[in-house]
């Protein structure tokens, strides 16, 4: 198996020219030496900034954390809990047993008979109205029913005769008006015709357009001029501003900017180039740093602590733990279960206490009775009861 790509599977490299080459080296030692005291100033740091947030920080924000709330959360929760509820509950209680309450017992036992007495009242005047509006009612129909039979006849036997001659006179009135509306329009007509569009006709076509036309001709003409003079203005405008601004400033930037903006450019990139590869290898150099000076401190300071605390402080805290401790807490475990029987031993006699004083005052309070159950009222008492060696039954009777 071939374990090279073949040349057109790799990646094409874009070739350096020699300026890039010329300048990376000399960019990339003077960044190297600039970048790595400022990466091992910041790695230290970073350290120190760990260690003091970790060591200082912290502890102190939680302190901080717990004197807060110490000093203005827990006021106001026992605040709250303690004072602000129970009088809350109270107020609750008092305006519900001195409002609620007695408007509930008036509503029920004074407004509510009031208002069904009201009802009541009502509904019966309202009856009595409607028997009035009732008899109103038909009376006013009476008198509707007369007026509008009396209407009809009169609609009958006089009105439609005198609209129908009325009709007949408007339609003979309207046919003669029409006649001689007719006559004067079509003569206004012929008028008009005769005197103001024939005339005006012959003025547009014989007058009015020849002018027109001659005067479109005279305007288009005046126009090219006009167009062919500040054409020529223009193109030499255009070639003035060409030759003396155009020209030198496309020659500025092809032969002046661009290589200059083009060697920038690759300045710049192998400036950040170097800077990342300079903060590369100074972060490994810091790291080799700061793991000799992690190492030493462990050999100087660490590996001797440790050696101390487990070859001479766990000997000596066992030793206290064994002869001092363990003694102690034995004793002070046998001082509690001590104490905590007395305790209990005095509850029970405070408990027995409260129950004689409880029975001489009220006496002993009676037993319920016991109801017999179905099984109890089913089979027979205890002296009553079939065994094999007495005789109960007929068969065994003496």
């Amino acid at each position: 198996m071939d374990l090279e790509k073949s040349p057109a599977e790799r990646p094409a490299v874009p070739a350096e020219g020699c300026l890039t080459v010329a300048i990376r080296l000399p960019v990339r030692i003077v960044v190297l030496v600039l970048v790595v005291p400022v990466r091992m100033l910041w790695d230290a740091l970073v350290v120190g900034g760990r260690f003091l947030r970790d060591t200082v920080l912290r502890p102190v924000g939680r302190v901080l954390q717990w004197v807060a709330w110490a000093v203005f959360v827990w006021p106001w929760v026992t605040l709250w809990r303690y004072a602000v509820v129970p009088v809350g509950k109270a107020l609750a209680w008092l305006g519900y047993v001195s409002l609620v309450v007695p408007a509930v017992w008036i509503y029920e036992t004074v407004l509510t008979p009031v208002g069904h007495a009201i009802a009541w009242v009502a509904r019966g005047v309202g009856a009595g109205f409607a028997w009035v509006l009732r008899g109103l009612g038909a009376g006013f129909a009476w008198v509707l029913r007369g007026i509008g039979a009396v209407l009809a006849w009169v609609y009958a036997r006089v009105l439609t005769p005198v609209g129908r001659a009325v009709a007949w006179l408007l339609r003979g009135l309207g046919i003669g008006f029409g006649a001689v509306a007719l006559g004067v329009y079509r003569v206004v007509a012929w008028l008009v015709r005769h005197l103001i569009v024939v005339p005006a006709l012959w003025l547009y076509e014989w007058i009015l357009a020849p002018v027109g036309r001659a005067i479109a001709w005279a305007a288009r003409g005046l126009g090219w001029l006009v167009r062919m003079i500040f054409t020529g203005i223009g193109a030499a405008l255009y070639w003035t501003l060409r030759v003396l601004l155009v020209l030198p400033a496309l020659a500025l930037w092809r032969w002046v900017l661009v290589p200059v903006g083009r060697v920038l450019a690759v300045v710049a990139r192998e400036v950040g180039d170097a800077l990342g590869h300079a903060w590369r290898v100074a972060g490994h150099l810091s790291l080799a740093v700061g793991r000799f000076l992690g190492r030493l401190f462990r050999w100087i300071f660490v590996e001797p602590v440790r050696w101390v605390y487990r070859s001479v402080l766990t000997p000596v805290g066992h030793l206290v733990r064994d002869t001092v401790l363990r003694p102690a807490a034995e004793a002070a475990r046998g001082v509690g279960r001590v104490t905590r029987q007395a305790l209990a031993a005095a509850r029970e006699s405070a408990r027995q206490t409260r129950a004689d004083i409880r029975r001489m005052l009220f006496g002993t309070p009676r037993e319920p009775e016991r109801v017999p159950l179905a099984k109890d009222r089913r089979e027979p008492g205890a002296v009553g009861t079939r065994t094999l060696g007495s005789s109960t039954t007929a068969l065994t009777k003496d």
